[in-house]
């Protein structure tokens, strides 16, 4: 998708309040989304066995109540324990949430997805305290007790006092709702929802918020509208239509992808940069999704299950029966109103936005050939050179970039003492003096060592800061070290030797573990960034080094700071929480001749990672040497075989 770069990041770094609320309604959704299908099938059965459903049945519409009252609060429950602490958060949460189930008069949803946690919570800081306490031999019954009985608490606490108070609080919210249905006044929420959807929140509002009163509203009437409110792919569909017939050129080549990845795959996301860009066209999916739901509500749509993702696939899937044309002209009322509104905020701008991006593209090129005469000043976080001994390199999950950039500074800073590690973000030592981070991840780094200096940078190959790093490290050494930099002039036995030492250096042979044969995937295809970065997550699925779950970390880690390196080459890679999914250490390499946008980059070649220690380090370092020599990077771009690969990775002995 070619968009401006500059643009994208901006907007998609998640910074402050905004990447605080993004966290927290992640992990709302997180309880909700995994379990999907569940209630999918539990929708399967309202649509299909119901007195007015496809295929009545008496029998079968039994398994109804069950499924939605136990069920699904159940899963909910064990997700949310599991995100918190593992299998034990999962079996203490799923115990303290049946003490909400049980007596409750409607589905204990959003009581699940406190108790859950909470449970998990407790039992973490349990498990903590006990750890060195226990005495050997007796750790699995102290461990059995304290989950059991840690769970009867809380389940009669859910019971007796949770329960009730997620009752009144549904009471409240479920009043809400059938207010603004019954005045015709649901169209008003999309001023809220679509605002809060393009700060990557749908999911936290769809599936923490509308499918549990949505659930609640097919259980006493077969449908709800509920479920079309931020799911309805036609507001999106609208806003990109718009931008192919009147946007700008470099704008319009990417919007036929995002057409079909938002409307048959129902990921919404991929429209939300085009509203970033340019945000007055926010107005525009407002007003489509506040059209289509008065349609909707006027003719009584409703879906019989929660349509996620957001396709019109999934709305023909979960549609009742009786309710294909009110659905149908939700959709299409949509589409046409956000078209017509985005294109009259678009087609103005037109000129204007030709000319900024030829002037950008030409500014970028201006910037490229003077950034080695620009003057060594460091952007921020000036620091004491000569006291310097140790140099943090931070990125997000420090697996793939941090090494990187590590391996680059440890040859560049090495004659001089000073040690280079790479960390993740959150796991900065407190005792770190200088941290060398991505200019996106500069805020959290700050936040973690607000007593380091923090040094960001942009690209993670070639960027000015590094040898500006290096330069001011030099000066503070100067007179002391630099004789360890090569052998003297003169002194001919030594340079011989050491040159004969570089020039015989062998590699060492890939371990199969780490990059497997059928790992390696050449002359691939990607719509865009996205629809690459899950090839290259399911490459590490497929030979069983991380969860399906890693693939979802790997794009929520690209929407926080790009994975594109230099060169034609990226690294994606899960968030750091994304690696209690990780089974084994592993890389995979997926090369894709025609190129794919990456953030307004083209990138030939990506190399995702799944690694929770360090067995990665060797080929990262190779790779790092790869991209600072342009002909290898190009023989690695082109490779035929997947020998040639293998044997370009390999990584050299010390």
């Amino acid at each position: 998708m070619s968009l401006p770069d500059a643009t994208v990041n901006k907007n998609l770094e998640g910074r402050g309040v905004r990447a605080s609320i993004q966290r927290f309604g992640s992990f709302l959704a997180g309880m909700i989304m995994p379990n999907i299908g569940a209630f999918i099938a539990w929708g399967f059965v309202a649509a299909l066995f119901i007195s007015t459903g496809w295929i009545p049945n008496e029998n079968l519409v039994t398994l109804s109540d069950p499924m939605l009252n136990y069920l699904l609060p159940l899963l909910i429950g064990y997700t949310g324990g599991r995100t918190v602490h593992g299998t034990r958060g999962a079996v203490v949460g799923a115990i303290a949430t049946m003490g909400v189930i049980v007596g409750a008069e409607i589905p204990m949803f959003i009581g699940a997805m406190v108790m859950g946690p909470l449970a998990a919570w407790l039992l973490k800081k349990i498990d903590g305290f006990l750890e060195s306490k226990v005495p050997s031999g007796f750790e699995m019954l102290v461990d059995n007790f304290s989950l059991g009985i840690l769970g009867l608490l809380l389940a009669i606490l859910g019971h007796q006092g949770i329960g009730p108070l997620v009752n009144l609080f549904m009471g409240w919210m479920a009043a809400g709702v059938d207010f603004l249905i019954g005045h015709h006044m649901l169209p008003l929420a999309s001023i809220l929802v679509e605002p809060a959807k393009v700060l990557f929140l749908n999911n936290a509002i769809n599936h923490g918020i509308l499918t549990p009163l949505g659930t609640e509203q097919v259980h006493a009437a077969g449908q709800s509208i509920l479920f079309m409110v931020e799911s309805n792919p036609g507001p999106g569909l609208g806003l990109l239509l718009a931008y192919w017939a009147f946007g700008a050129k470099h704008i319009r080549q990417s919007v036929p992808g995002a057409v079909i990845i938002h409307l048959f795959g129902g990921i919404h996301e991929i429209f939300f940069p085009y509203v970033l860009m340019k945000p007055k066209t926010i107005l525009a999916t407002i007003a489509g999704a506040m059209s289509g739901l008065a349609v909707g509500t006027l003719l009584g749509a409703g879906l019989s299950g929660p349509a996620s993702p957001g396709s019109i696939i999934a709305w023909f899937l979960m549609c009742p029966r009786s309710g294909y044309l009110p659905m149908i002209a939700d959709f299409v009322v949509a589409t046409a109103v956000s078209f017509l509104v985005a294109a009259a905020l678009i087609r103005p701008d037109k000129k204007k936005d030709e000319a900024a991006a030829a002037a950008e593209e030409g500014g970028a090129v201006a910037a490229e050939a003077t950034a080695s005469e620009t003057a060594a000043s460091l952007p921020s976080g000036d620091f004491d050179a000569a006291s310097l001994t140790r140099l943090v390199i931070a990125c997000d999950a420090g697996m793939g970039s941090s090494v990187m950039v590590a391996s680059t500074m440890k040859k560049k800073l090495a004659p001089y003492g000073v040690e280079v590690i790479h960390t993740p973000i959150d796991s900065i030592p407190s005792d770190a003096t200088v941290v060398l981070t991505q200019e996106g991840l500069a805020e959290r780094a700050h936040a973690k060592v607000p007593q380091a200096a923090v040094v960001p940078f942009k690209n993670y190959v070639g960027d000015p800061v590094f040898t500006e790093v290096e330069e001011k490290v030099k000066a503070a050494h100067s007179g002391g070290s630099q004789a360890a930099e090569a052998p003297a002039a003169g002194d001919g036995d030594a340079a011989v030797a050491v040159a004969a030492a570089r020039a015989t250096r062998k590699k060492k042979s890939l371990a199969p573990d780490i990059l497997p044969a059928e790992a390696i995937k050449l002359g691939l295809s990607a719509v865009d960034k996205d629809d690459a970065v899950r090839q290259a997550g399911q490459v590490l699925v497929d030979v069983q080094a991380a969860g399906p779950e890693y693939v979802d970390g790997m794009i929520e880690r690209e929407g926080q700071v790009s994975t594109y390196m230099g060169e034609g080459f990226s690294i994606p890679h899960g968030t750091n929480e994304a690696r209690a999914h990780i089974k084994h250490a592993a890389l995979g390499f997926l090369q894709f001749p025609d190129g794919v946008d990456w953030n307004g980059k083209t990138c030939y070649v990506a190399i995702p990672i799944a690694s929770a220690s360090d067995e990665h380090i060797g080929i990262m370092s190779a790779l790092a040497s790869v991209l600072a020599d342009k002909n290898r990077a190009e023989q690695l771009r082109t490779a035929t075989t997947v020998e040639q690969v293998q044997e370009l990775l390999a990584p050299e002995e010390d």
